[in-house]
Formats: C-alpha cells, structure tokens, sequence
C-alpha cells in the first residue's frame, strides 16, 4: 500500500519585482526572494522562464537557474534582473529551498502585464516601489 507524502507548505517566502534608479537615473528592475520567516532559507534554487503570446505568436525566454546558499531570515536576496521587454509573458519563478533538512518547493507567476505602475506599492522589506507577488 502506497503511503500519501506530505508535501510541507512553504510560508513567509514570497517573491518581489521591484524598481529602482540606476546611476544614470534610469530605472532597472530586479527579482527578489523575500525571507519573512525566523531562520535562513538554505541552498535556494530559482529556475525562472517566460513564456506566452505576442501578436498570435507564442514566445519563450531561456530558463534560467539561481543558487543562493542562504537568503537570511527576515531577509531578502536578488534573483536576476528583468528586463520590462517581457512583462507581457507570464514570468515563472519555481522556488525550492532548504529548512533544516526538509526541503520547500513553490512556483510564482506574475502573469502578463501585471509588472506595471499601476501595480506598484512600496515594499517595506526592501525600502523601495515594486509588484509583490500575492
């Protein structure tokens, strides 16, 4: 008889794009992994990839693969920078971690055009203006 496996639910791990100035005062936007939980998330991977529609045709970004070896606990660590190019595709961020020797897995999708002004709102974890995902 097959036993069912529980499958632990990831809490106070989230994801944020958020936009900031670079020095020239233009804006850039990066990916974080924000940490509101008490202890490190260790040996974090972060797969993201784009995909969806434009103009009928389907589009695809590559599938990029992040290792963080600890996002601090009420922390926060970059992921990789977003190009505002493919806010239109339905940005995917697969999140695997480890919490003692259990291991977390959650995905997140932006889903298209929802990186956007109207959508910003001030992140206190990172003390800038960003879309954090729900």
């Amino acid at each position: 008889m097959k036993k069912d496996i529980e499958i632990p639910e990831v809490k106070n791990v989230t994801l944020a794009v958020a936009r900031e100035k670079n020095v020239l005062n233009q804006d850039e936007w990066r990916v974080y992994l924000l940490n509101n939980n008490e202890f490190d998330l260790e040996n974090t991977l972060v797969a993201s990839r784009g995909y969806g529609e434009k103009n009928g045709e389907e589009q695809r970004t590559s599938t990029l693969r992040h290792f963080l070896e600890t996002v601090p606990a009420k922390g926060s660590t970059v992921v990789e920078p977003i190009d505002p190019n493919v806010f239109h595709l339905n940005n995917e961020y697969w999140v695997s971690y480890y919490s003692g020797s259990q291991i977390y897995d959650k995905r997140f999708v932006f889903v298209p055009e929802t990186i956007c002004e109207s959508n910003l709102v001030f992140i206190k974890e990172l003390q800038k203006e960003g879309v954090l995902h729900s």
